[in-house]
């Protein structure tokens, strides 16, 4: 497999990733809206307080940045995509509602 194929491999499954991670915010987000007004209070905060709606914009900013880049830049990005991807799948994973 050449570097153009590994790089459009790749980018395939962070952008399915991202799309992924996105839809659970927004799942996550209508639960909250739905939620008693003290539930919703509190889980707004949460959501708030990590920041994962930034910490999304920043992943899909950084595969935006990757999709760009030539084949002798995208090596060099990719450690920036997965040290983003890893900060998201934390916020996600810690503001899903129990």
């Amino acid at each position: 497999m050449g570097m153009k194929e590994m790089k459009a491999a790749y980018v395939a499954k962070m952008e399915a990733q991202v799309a992924e991670w996105g839809a659970k915010l927004k799942q996550m987000k209508a639960k909250a809206e739905k939620a008693a007004a003290q539930g919703r209070l509190e889980y707004q905060q949460k959501l708030a307080q990590v920041k994962a709606e930034e910490k999304h914009e920043q992943a899909r900013r950084k595969l935006d940045e990757l999709k760009a880049a030539g084949e002798e830049r995208w090596e060099a990005l990719k450690s920036g995509v997965e040290g983003a991807w890893n900060e998201l799948k934390k916020t996600v994973d810690s503001t899903k509602m129990e």
